[in-house]
């Protein structure tokens, strides 16, 4: 009985998944091309083109180290918290968006 129980405790916890997953197997089929300058591209299933573009997550976190160290180096009063928290945040948010500004698609 207490296996049953387990069977389907682990079942309920993988059936929401299953439709996910089918999804990443998807993305596994595409065909990307290369135009001359580096920039990858797939045609999908309706018939545009899509770009593969970074989604950023380098660029977040040396911007939130390199701004963390700039907003503590910036704030001298006190415990210099708040400078590193804000530089974080602020270098964060501008180094995803450089990173992912890079690809132009037209």
């Amino acid at each position: 009985m207490r296996t049953t129980l387990l069977v389907l405790a682990a079942a309920g916890l993988a059936l929401p998944t299953a439709p996910a997953m089918a999804k990443r197997h998807h993305h596994a089929e595409r065909h990307y091309k290369r135009t001359p300058n580096g920039i990858q591209y797939w045609r999908g299933d309706d018939g545009r083109y899509y770009c593969k573009r970074s989604n950023g997550t380098t660029g977040l976190i040396i911007g939130a180290a390199a701004g963390a160290l700039a907003g503590r180096a910036i704030d001298t009063h006190g415990e210099r918290t708040t400078g590193t928290v804000l530089g974080a945040a602020a270098g964060a948010l501008l180094g995803r968006q450089i990173e992912r500004g890079q690809v132009r698609c037209k």
